[in-house]
């Protein structure tokens, strides 16, 4: 027994559907990175678990003044990478997220090069870091020079991965929350309203920075072509034909950027930053399962709080796969709103099932 959606609601419903099955790969594919990307965050979450290594200590983690820093931070950053790209003064911006992304990579390439050269018998720090120096320079020299989407991916999840455990092991989750909600509001307008994001997207995208990750949605598709006009809207202008004929369709708006599916990384660094502070500050309860690389030199992590950090995860996910029914449509989306929502949903639903309320909401102060 079938049935059959009618009216303009159930078409909007299918065409959404069919829009949706034609692009699976591409969207499987960015699922699949946003999966990585918290998985490796939460394998190097116990490496960096101390008070010496948080963003503002460990009194900063109940601090509510940092995360309004934080947001200002990135405000900032906004418009200046704005302001230098309408100056055409985009070699700064290149040369300034570069060097970001370089020591960004340092935090999730150090502690593996750590582990493997433990097997050996050169597992020194002066050797872990030398290591890791050259790996890191072999991956920007190789994103500089060959910045094709497979490249930008790697190097993307890499500092993801860094950026979320850095910034999750600095605040304390209902903190995270406060960050969470404020940018979602903040991405909401600048897709929306102001549109600015959009430009700042179409900046990345023109230089070739992982800014963002890419799935493609051919096989024959290169990185190395795209423009920076992906998220523009392209007027199609009518033609004589069109004028002298009444009864010709109406201009149509055009969306480029169909080659690819994109994702800004902020879109996997929120709702993965959530997932490293429920592991890190909710009670280390219930057995003890390890790291990912079942190594007690990464240290271990507990049950509870690693069911209540998978539980986040899986809200992100519900509430990537409600971005995609948008995303599907060929219109650019905001989306932390959904993706941020679905975490935090997925953060009181589990942790209420695994601690019950009274663990949840952490007591914060100001300043």
């Amino acid at each position: 027994m079938g049935f059959e959606l009618r009216g303009g609601w159930g078409v909007k419903v299918n065409e959404t559907i069919e829009a949706m099955r034609d692009q699976w790969k591409s969207m499987s594919s960015m699922a699949g990175m946003f999966l990585m990307t918290i998985f490796l965050g939460i394998t190097i979450q116990p490496v960096w678990d101390e008070d010496e290594v948080r963003a503002f200590g460990a009194e900063g983690t109940t601090q509510t003044g940092y995360i309004f820093l934080e947001l200002a931070l990135i405000g900032i950053f906004t418009f200046v990478i704005i302001w230098l790209a309408r100056k055409n003064l985009e070699i700064i911006i290149k040369g300034f997220i570069m060097f970001s992304l370089y020591f960004s990579l340092m935090y999730v390439v150090a502690p593996y090069v750590a582990l493997i050269l433990m097997l050996t018998t050169i597992g020194t720090t002066t050797n872990v870091f030398l290591i890791t120096f050259i790996l890191n320079f072999i991956l920007m020299a190789t994103l500089w020079k060959y910045p094709e989407w497979y490249i930008v991916n790697l190097v993307g999840i890499l500092v993801g991965s860094g950026v979320i455990t850095m910034i999750g092991i600095s605040f304390v989750p209902i903190l995270i929350i406060i960050f969470m909600t404020f940018a979602a509001i903040y991405d909401h307008w600048a897709v929306n309203g102001s549109k600015h994001m959009l430009e700042l997207a179409d900046t990345m995208i023109d230089l070739k920075l992982p800014i963002l990750l890419v799935a493609p949605k051919d096989k024959g598709y290169t990185f190395l072509e795209e423009k920076g006009d992906v998220m523009k809207e392209k007027i199609q202008k009518p033609s004589q034909e069109d004028w002298n004929d009444p009864k010709t369709r109406p201009v149509k708006v055009e969306k480029g950027g169909r080659d690819a599916l994109f994702m800004g990384l902020g879109d996997v660094i929120f709702p993965g930053m959530l997932v490293i502070s429920t592991i890190t500050f909710l009670p280390e309860t219930g057995a003890v399962v390890g790291s990912l690389p079942l190594s007690s030199e990464f240290g271990w992590i507990h049950l509870d709080p690693l069911l209540v950090g998978l539980g986040t995860l899986l809200g992100g996910l519900v509430g990537y796969l409600g971005l995609m029914t948008q995303v599907a449509k060929g219109k650019p989306q905001a989306g932390l709103p959904l993706l941020n929502g679905g975490s935090i949903l997925g953060y009181f639903i589990t942790g209420l099932i695994v601690y019950g309320p009274s663990e949840l909401i952490q007591e914060i102060s100001l300043f």
